[in-house]
């Protein structure tokens, strides 16, 4: 077997608008990507971006109209997705309700027509795997959501696939359930080194969970890496702003100096970190995330990039204090603040209006392509 457990080489799904009579839609625009062995990988973006298409043409339910997919270094071509070696775990579970949870999980070898003794044997082990191994003899109506979401989980591990596909599975969970099984498939997936591919639409999610995140749009992959890159190094205002909060300053590229640019923004000059493409005298854009932005009473020495502002709003969160302030009359910035600070010492706090400085280091903020 090769490196990769899964490849996508240049590949295009068109789908046909004429039985609707309107034009061809271009749901996966181009895509290559290369999911390592063992690896979990998430297919991140908003409804409509191709994520959920990708999947179905890895899964074999859907065809490329022209290029690609292999697993582990064979061509898939037209392989229907029972000959694949793989699985997939959807959102809505699909169990069979008048089935007991045994017989749900061991379906696929009652198919295969494994022998009972090994089939008995192998369920017994797959709901040790998620955890419920008492649970044999139960209906799907007699469990919980996240309980059925296991069951779905090991159905799909019982047949030891390859590849495991995950369409947003943890869709249909309350956000505590959700968060919790979050943490308890990564668990899962690093137990069992199969290679996992999970679809979602939740930031937070994929930076939880994945090794590396492919994050997409209108059917292109716009930027793959691991979940640090993704966030502290962005190279579009799309990624910028799909995972997590980010400040967006428009203006103008002054210099280059190497791996930095000299940035203006409303008589403002600034200090980033550049996105190669970007050139001197473009019309650009600065991203800083709120978080990597401090305010203090007093000026800093430390950076370049050091301004007097206008406190506009303050609101306390509990875990920080977010703060609204102007340092030009077209310049807003978000700051966040930890509250770190013991109960009773002075925080910033005052009334909205007080002047402070706020700063970041050269690195903490990129500069984008418009």
């Amino acid at each position: 077997m090769g490196d990769f457990a899964v490849e996508m080489r240049d590949v295009v799904k068109e789908f046909s608008g004429a039985s609707r009579g309107t034009d061809a839609v271009l749901a996966v625009d181009h895509v290559t990507l290369q999911i390592r062995d063992g690896e979990f990988f998430s297919l991140l973006g908003p409804s409509g971006c191709g994520k959920t298409t990708s999947l179905r043409m890895i899964a074999g339910f859907e065809m490329p109209s022209s290029g690609e997919v292999l697993i582990h270094n064979r061509p898939m071509g037209r392989t229907p997705p029972f000959q694949r070696p793989i699985n997939t775990v959807f959102q809505s579970y699909a169990l069979f309700p008048h089935m007991t949870v045994g017989q749900n999980v061991g379906f696929g070898l009652e198919m295969k027509k494994v022998p009972r003794d090994e089939i008995n044997k192998r369920v017994g082990e797959a709901l040790e795997l998620v955890r419920l191994p008492g649970m044999r003899d139960r209906t799907p109506k007699q469990l919980s959501g996240g309980q059925q979401q296991r069951i779905a989980l090991a159905r799909a591990l019982i047949n030891r696939p390859e590849v495991l596909l995950l369409d947003e599975p943890l869709g249909a969970l309350d956000l505590k359930l959700r968060k919790e099984m979050q943490l308890e498939l990564k668990q899962l997936q690093e137990q069992v080194g199969i290679t996992f591919i999970y679809v979602t639409h939740d930031q937070e999610e994929a930076l939880t969970m994945s090794d590396r995140i492919a994050v997409m749009e209108r059917g292109k992959a716009l930027q793959i890496g691991s979940p640090l890159e993704i966030y502290e190094e962005p190279n579009s205002r799309f990624v910028a702003d799909f995972i997590g909060e980010t400040n967006f300053v428009s203006g103008k590229v002054l210099a280059i100096n190497g791996s930095h640019a000299e940035f203006e923004a409303d008589g403002l000059k600034m200090v980033a970190s550049v996105e190669p493409g970007v050139t001197k005298g473009a019309q650009a854009t600065l991203a800083v995330r709120p978080e990597k932005v401090r305010l203090t009473r007093e000026q800093p020495g430390d950076t370049p990039n050091a301004y007097p502002v206008e406190v506009v709003e303050i609101v306390y969160v509990g875990t920080d204090t977010r703060y609204r302030v102007r340092l030009a009359p077209t310049v807003s910035l978000s700051v966040r603040q930890q509250n770190t600070v013991p109960v009773g010492m002075p925080a910033l706090q005052g009334p909205s209006g007080m002047r402070m400085w706020v700063s970041w280091q050269p690195d903490s903020a990129r500069v984008l392509p418009n």
